[in-house]
Formats: C-alpha cells, sequence, structure tokens
C-alpha cells in the first residue's frame, strides 16, 4: 500500500509539473486559466460568472402589498479557445442557475438544459467564416449582447416577447470595407426552427435568418457594439445600424423557435412566421443610445385541428418598440434611460398593448466584469393594474 501511495503522489507531482508549464492565469475579467498545448495546437480560457438579483414590484394603487424575489438570476461556466488551427475556433457555455436550466420538455429528453452555446467556428478563407453547432442566431441586437455586457439589470421587454435567441444550426459570416472606415457585415444562418437543446428531431420547417449591419465611422473600441454603455468612451462617434429578416418555415411554436408548442388533437399546427428587425447602436464619449423595432407576423396566426376547429393557441404576433440611451461618467458612474412599447395583436391578448419607462443607475468597477446595478420600471397596461419593480442586481466575471 506504501508503494502505491508513493507511485500516486509521485505521478501527481509529475502531471503538477507537466500542467505548470502549460496552464497560465490571467488578470481579473479575462478569465481564470489559460490552457496551452506544449506543440500551441489548442487553446483553452475558462472563465466563470454569477449574477445576483432582488426584485421587488407592486401594484399601482396597493403599494402596501409587494412581491419581493431573490435569486441568483445567471451562473455559467465559459469554455473558449481555438483547436488545431488558430482559425477553428470554438465555444461551450454552459448554465446553472435555475432560470438557465428551465424548460425540460419531452422535445429536451426531460432533462435540465444545460447547455447555452456549443458551436465551432471555422475561418476558411479571407473574411469568410463559418459556424456550426448551437448559438444565438444573429437577431436583434440586444439578444445578441451579452447579459453580462448590458447597461441596465437585463433587456427589455421586445426582446422577451420577440427574440429568436438559440437554435442549432450552421452559420455563414462575412465582412467587407466599402471604405477604409465603412464596414458591412453579412450574417445567414439555417437552423432547426425550435430552439436550444432540441433532441426529437425537427417538427417543422427549417428557420432561415439574415442580418446585415453597417458601420459606416469604422469599428467601435473592444468590440463595443455588442456592449451596452460607452464604457471605453469613444473619441470619434460610432455607429451601428443592422436590419435582420427571418422566416421560420411551417414552424410549430408560439412564437417562432420560442414559446410554447402549438398543439392539435393530431400533432401539430405548422405555419410559417416572420420577424422582421431594426436596431442601431451609437456611442460617442460616454454618451450611448440603442434603438430597436421588432415586427412579428404569420401566414395564419390561428391555430386549428385538422377538422379547422380552434385549438385556443395563436402565433403571438405584433410589433415593439425599445429605445434606450445612457450616458457614463469619467468615475464609470452611469445613469440610463429606457422606453419599451409591446403592441400584440388583438387575437393574441385582450392586454394588447404594454408600455414600460425605466431608469437605471450602474457602478461599474471593473467595467462590466464587477458592477453593481440597480433600475426602477414603472409598467403601463391597457387592460391590467399598472405596476412599479424595483431591481438590484451584482455582477461578477472572472
Amino acid at each position: 500500500m506504501k508503494a502505491i501511495k508513493k507511485v500516486t503522489v509521485l505521478l501527481l507531482l509529475t502531471i503538477t509539473s507537466t500542467f505548470a508549464q502549460e496552464v497560465t492565469t490571467s488578470k481579473f475579467g479575462k478569465g481564470l486559466l489559460n490552457i496551452t498545448g506544449k506543440d500551441s495546437t489548442f487553446y483553452m480560457n475558462f472563465s466563470a460568472r454569477m449574477q445576483y438579483l432582488s426584485a421587488t414590484s407592486w401594484s399601482e394603487g396597493d403599494f402596501e402589498n409587494r412581491e419581493s424575489n431573490f435569486l441568483v438570476r445567471r451562473s455559467r461556466l465559459k469554455f473558449s479557445g481555438f483547436a488545431y488551427n488558430p482559425k477553428l475556433t470554438y465555444k461551450l457555455e454552459l448554465g446553472l442557475s435555475n432560470r438557465d436550466i428551465s424548460g425540460a420538455s419531452a422535445f429536451t429528453s426531460n432533462a435540465p438544459r444545460y447547455i447555452l452555446d456549443a458551436y465551432i467556428r471555422w475561418n476558411f478563407y479571407k473574411n469568410f467564416t463559418l459556424q456550426a453547432g448551437q448559438g444565438k442566431l444573429p437577431g436583434n441586437i440586444e439578444r445578441v449582447i451579452s447579459s453580462g455586457n448590458l447597461a441596465l439589470v437585463d433587456r427589455s421587454l421586445l426582446n422577451s416577447k420577440f427574440n429568436i435567441d438559440r437554435d442549432l444550426g450552421i452559420q455563414f459570416r462575412h465582412h467587407f470595407k466599402l471604405s477604409e472606415n465603412f464596414i458591412v457585415k453579412e450574417i445567414f444562418a439555417i437552423s432547426q426552427g425550435e430552439g436550444r437543446n432540441i433532441t426529437k428531431g425537427n417538427l417543422g420547417g427549417h428557420q432561415y435568418t439574415s442580418r446585415i449591419e453597417v458601420l459606416p465611422f469604422g469599428k467601435f473600441k473592444s468590440k463595443g457594439d455588442y456592449k451596452g454603455a460607452d464604457l471605453d468612451r469613444e473619441q470619434t462617434p460610432k455607429l451601428l445600424v443592422g436590419v435582420v429578416y427571418d422566416v421560420n418555415n411551417n414552424a410549430v411554436k408560439s412564437r417562432s423557435n420560442m414559446g410554447s408548442y402549438l398543439e392539435t388533437n393530431e400533432g401539430f399546427y405548422q405555419t410559417d412566421i416572420n420577424t422582421l428587425f431594426f436596431d442601431t447602436h451609437f456611442k460617442y464619449r460616454g454618451f450611448s443610445l440603442m434603438a430597436e423595432y421588432a415586427d412579428r407576423d404569420a401566414d395564419d396566426p390561428i391555430a386549428k385541428n385538422e377538422d379547422n376547429s380552434l385549438t385556443g393557441d395563436v402565433v403571438n404576433i405584433g410589433n415593439s418598440t425599445n429605445i434606450q440611451m445612457g450616458y457614463v461618467t469619467p468615475s464609470n458612474l452611469a445613469i440610463t434611460g429606457r422606453y419599451t412599447n409591446v403592441n400584440f395583436d388583438s387575437i393574441v391578448s385582450s392586454n394588447n398593448k404594454i408600455t414600460q419607462y425605466t431608469i437605471g443607475l450602474s457602478k461599474y468597477v471593473a467595467k462590466h466584469k464587477l458592477k453593481v446595478q440597480t433600475d426602477l420600471t414603472y409598467e403601463d397596461s391597457v387592460s391590467s393594474s399598472n405596476k412599479l419593480v424595483y431591481r438590484l442586481q451584482f455582477d461578477i466575471h472572472f
């Protein structure tokens, strides 16, 4: 037994010594570990992040009664790097909080939905890149911005009601310059059309997403076009303008690849769902402005059985506008305001119009990697009680 223990200790010391030559640590916010192969044929950055949220809401006219909630809003692990060649990169992101893994169903083998992103990207020729796997579709800018890089506590109502989120499939990416500073980016995606972690096969058709964006004044600092708040304090104006058109052919869910399944007596109701987005993002000397418009329509939004009787389900068609602006002081204290309006078609809900006004305050200790954010939202609804929502969130990224 003593001999076995000695061999075990020696083996552990050998492994530790071997990895000590390959593993390095990073500065705060740059990942926990960096692992490089001895022959430089692979690289991995391992990082973790957490968001702790407290939220309280009151109905207008009844401020004595309130609803409070404390939760780990997000808790995630991320692995990224390259394999074999720096032109072949990958990303794996896992969600551990209840909000991250909820939504298990027969279509996900009744298993928690741990996987958020799991894809590879291959820069196979000049400015052309192919992506395969599960990841965010090239939808509205607010959705593609990481939840850890938002200027407010969380995304807007436009995003929660109209975004096209993640899916399984392939994406083609390309960019070119019209002049020294004028950049054009194109993304085209073909996906399964039913969201992330689906294991039961494709029930309807496929989803096709195209996004074109222009940056007339050149690149943002540190990829700031996909980060909230102008923490880099752009010294010259920077602007992104994007348009997205998404077609989900024979979709079987109420919000394209999101929402509930449109089940019938005989199977699933299918209809083509089209989603359109316009968005823009502007930054200059601490000031930022982000605006979005979303519109969803369907060929026949009212779900029916084969005998034309109604199932009671409908596609959530309608439109929404979201405008957000903010300013970051030199001490990295930021104030942000947001206006969001959602208009559902009358067949979707009698509460077909919702307007939210949000004011937020953020303190960035280490940019988005360590911050405290708080906001207050007033919601005005057509057919339900208006309400106030106060939120406080602490965010840390290693």
